[in-house]
This record gives C-alpha cells, structure tokens and sequence, in this order.
C-alpha cells in the first residue's frame, strides 16, 4: 500500500524582538529532518560567529536595493535600522523539490508572505503562520534585558514594537503563547504534523470511495 505523499508546508513563525523565534525555529529544525529554512538577507553587519550562505546571506545596501527593485523578494522590511528580506527562489526552488520551508520572520514579513500568497496558488495552499508571543510585556521585556545586547532606550524601543505586533496575532493561523522552550518546542511540532495530515495536502492510499488503491 503506498504511503501518504503531503504537500509541502511553508511554515512562517514570527514573534517580537526577543520573543524567543529563533531559538525554537532552530531546535524544530534540528528535531524535523523534512524541514529547511530558508536563509533570509540582511544589510546588517555578521555576528560574532555568523556564516555567510549558513546563517544569513549578508549583502551590502545597494545590492540589498537591487534584488529588491527587480521583485526578487517574496517579503521585505526594515528593522531597527537594517534591511531583511526573504528570496523567492529561496522558497521556490525547495518547493519544487517537495521541502518543507520554514521562515523565521517578523509580523511585516509574514504579511508580505500572506499577501503574495494571494496571487500565488502553490503558496497559499502550502502557507502555515504561526505567531509565538509573551506571556506578558514584563515578561518580554525581562527577556531582552537579560541578553545584555541594548541599552535601556533601546530595549523601550523594541517594547514599543512588541506592542503594536502583539496586537496584530489575529492575521495568524496559530497563536503559541511561549512558556519554555521544551514546551515552546512541543506544541510548534504539534501544529507542524497536524498540518502535515490535512486532508487538503495528503494524497491518500484508497480512491474516493474508500478502496484500496493499486
């Protein structure tokens, strides 16, 4: 009997600055060997540590502008002074070879992706968005002064961000409201393989009316 076949997910996880994305995007990705990630641009400098191709494709502001203006980007924005953005053909070609995608972005971003998806058939049958969020601002904010990386205005700065994002997680398919990152982890694998097993995206092992398939 053949095995189910899913249609492949384009997972959008988002959150605030210091919400804890990216710290669950890389343990899903680690625990789901089907899932890739799309690596994002960015026109801001590499971290201690950080790979070019690997973590980020890290590109100068002009060709950051370039790639924009011919409509190479499925999603864009500027963040905190910075240019991000997402190459279509960082999604499309992982598509086309049946890989699930998985996009570490924030709240701009995955509207950009929503809205491209409504022109686009093959996208908005695979687009899963999820956001993960505080529990609480003190919480969040309790967070980013603990990475020790912004000074005081700033960390006001991304609360004030945190805010009017917090208060768009009705555009999302999934709200996880973040707790650890075990059980963070937990529940974006729950949603992951319940998508997985929609019965718009699995071709099933028996015909329409329930026999068994040659």
């Amino acid at each position: 009997m053949p095995a189910p076949f899913p249609s492949p997910l384009v997972l959008v996880i988002s959150a605030p600055s210091g919400g804890g994305k990216t710290t669950v995007c890389d343990r899903l990705l680690a625990a789901v060997p089907g899932l890739s990630r799309a690596i994002t641009c960015t026109t801001r400098p590499p971290r201690e540590g950080e790979r070019d191709g690997v973590d980020y494709h890290f590109l100068s502001s002009d060709a950051f502008a370039k790639l924009a203006a011919a409509g190479d980007f499925l999603e864009s924005a500027d963040v905190y002074g910075h240019r991000y953005g997402t190459l279509r053909r960082e999604v499309d070609h992982r598509l086309d070879r049946g890989q699930d995608v998985l996009l570490n972005i924030d709240v701009q971003g995955a509207a950009s992706v929503r809205r491209a998806a409504a022109a686009d058939a093959r996208l908005a049958r695979a687009l899963v968005t999820v956001f993960l969020a505080p529990p609480s601002l003190e919480v969040l904010a309790g967070r980013l002064r603990a990475r020790g990386k912004d000074s005081e205005t700033a960390i006001q700065h991304r609360l004030a961000a945190a805010r009017a994002e917090i208060a768009r997680w009705r555009e999302f398919d999934f709200l996880v409201i973040s707790t650890t990152v075990t059980e963070d982890l937990r529940r974006m694998q729950l949603l992951y393989e319940a998508e997985k097993m929609r019965t718009g995206r699995v071709i099933p092992p028996f015909s329409e009316d329930g026999s068994a398939s040659a």
